[in-house]
């Protein structure tokens, strides 16, 4: 069995970028990956990995593009696959 790291908050909020704070951690630990021993919680090196990860942005067009935009049909309108949301007054009445 491989050893692996487990870090308090403070250790990891000092592994993760600047920008994340010991108390963002603590915030935000509902939504973030973790494990938790009774009252324990740590960090391993993969859940800092995942929570790094969601500062991460890659652009979506342009020359730096991980990849090139879906192609289209010719002529047809680039967001014509997108469809209207239903009424929000129709769903509260069938909702009722």
């Amino acid at each position: 069995m491989t050893s692996r790291r487990r870090f308090t908050y403070e250790e990891a909020a000092a592994e993760l970028p600047e920008c994340v704070t010991e108390t963002w951690l603590r915030r935000h630990i509902k939504k973030l990956p973790h494990t938790k021993a009774g009252k324990a919680v740590y960090f391993t090196d993969a859940d800092l990995e995942r929570i790094d990860s969601l500062f991460h942005h890659e652009p979506s067009t342009g020359p730096l593009a991980a990849s090139s935009a879906p192609p289209t049909q010719a002529g047809a309108h680039p967001l014509s696959h997108l469809r209207p949301l239903p009424s929000r007054s129709r769903a509260l009445k069938t909702a009722l």
